[in-house]
């Protein structure tokens, strides 16, 4: 039988990831995102409620994830869903869920009106990272070619 285990999720981010090594020097980031579910209860539609969803980078993912994102910062997460079991100092056994992140990157904040704004100050444009431009003019640019017959397509 053939299974699939994929999470898509965009949130905000709670509190500020914490970055932590393990004892064999892998970097480990823990953090939880908000995310709004809309639900229908009885008649009542479009109830909107919060989930908080725990998640786990690791490598290069956790640094990259505690370098460029803090509170409140919308992001955008792939990964798995994972369910882990231990023992607690006290002996009891603790269960939890969380998302093992492959991806995250960044989102566009909306603004006041839900739409992403296309351009603000200080915002990645090519021209400023030195990538070539590419001249817009008209059809007179382009080059006249007299008799499509000629063509071998």
């Amino acid at each position: 039988m053939a299974s699939f285990n994929k999470v898509i999720l965009i949130g905000n981010m709670t509190a500020d990831p914490e970055l932590k090594q393990t004892q064999s020097g892998l970097s480990v980031c823990s953090f939880s995102i908000a995310v709004n579910r809309r639900y229908t209860k009885g008649s009542e539609q479009g109830q909107q409620t919060v989930d908080f969803i725990n998640v786990v980078c690791w490598r290069q993912n956790a640094e990259f994830v505690s370098r460029y994102f803090k509170k409140g910062n919308p992001i955008l997460i792939c990964g798995q869903l994972q369910t882990r079991k231990w023992q607690d100092n006290n002996g009891q056994t603790r269960i939890t869920t969380e998302v093992v992140a492959d991806e995250a990157t960044f989102v566009a904040p909306a603004n006041q009106n839900g739409v992403a704004p296309q351009q603000e100050a200080g915002s990645y444009t090519p021209e400023a990272y030195g990538a070539p431009t590419f001249q817009t003019g008209g059809a007179a640019s382009f080059e006249e070619i007299p008799n499509d017959e000629s063509l071998p397509f």
